[in-house]
């Protein structure tokens, strides 16, 4: 069967004006944009405005010799919603600095979230969080750990992080996503990724 190809591409999108109408930790563009639409022809003149927040490598810390993960606990503001913890479990995750390769700032930020250090890294997938709305693209990787600081309270003191570092089982961390108990994005792509290649997986670290 052949693969689908979508319909349209970058040269089907035309910016007729773009604007900064905010610059700080992160920034915000206004484009006045069209782009070819699925019935012929191009779209009326549309007026989006888009955040910027940088791109992002997150991974899937895995021990195959105790079948489990790493994970991370740490307070999320952006999830305060009614009486919903905003802590999350999620995967160790960073900014990519232009200039950085993806793999250097796993490896940075293992070592900065978790203690964690791997022997070999597995690309997953790549992401958009929410295309709708924001240029952030994430690359995700599964990490084969050598060790991480496991029960220990890590994080940098002048980001304001304070983050607490859990070891839990694969089964266990699956029957969480099966629950619907993992609401952050990206560790719910890793660990249903996990739950199709993760058997396989843990015979070619074994």
């Amino acid at each position: 069967m052949k693969p689908l190809e979508l319909q349209f591409g970058a040269q089907d999108v035309r910016v007729l004006e773009e604007q900064t109408v905010w610059s700080g930790h992160y920034s915000m563009r206004k484009l006045t944009l069209q782009h070819r639409q699925f019935a012929g022809g191009w779209s009326e003149p549309v007026v989006r405005e888009i955040f910027e927040r940088g791109d992002a490598v997150a991974v899937l810390p895995y021990d195959p010799s105790t079948d489990s993960l790493v994970m991370i606990e740490q307070f999320r503001p952006g999830a305060i919603r009614g009486n919903d913890s905003p802590w999350m479990l999620e995967l160790i995750a960073g900014v990519v600095e232009e200039g950085e390769a993806d793999e250097d700032v796993v490896h940075r930020e293992a070592m900065e979230e978790a203690g964690c250090e791997f022997s070999e890294l597995l690309p997953i997938a790549t992401v958009f969080p929410s295309a709708g709305a924001c240029t952030e693209q994430v690359r995700l990787f599964c990490g084969r750990v050598n060790n991480a600081a496991i029960g220990e309270l890590r994080g940098l003191q002048e980001e304001g992080e304070d983050i607490l570092v859990h070891s839990i089982p694969r089964t266990t961390a699956l029957q969480m996503l099966a629950d619907d108990r993992i609401p952050n994005g990206h560790t719910l792509i890793a660990l249903q990724w996990l739950h199709i290649h993760g058997t396989a997986l843990r015979k070619r670290w074994c």
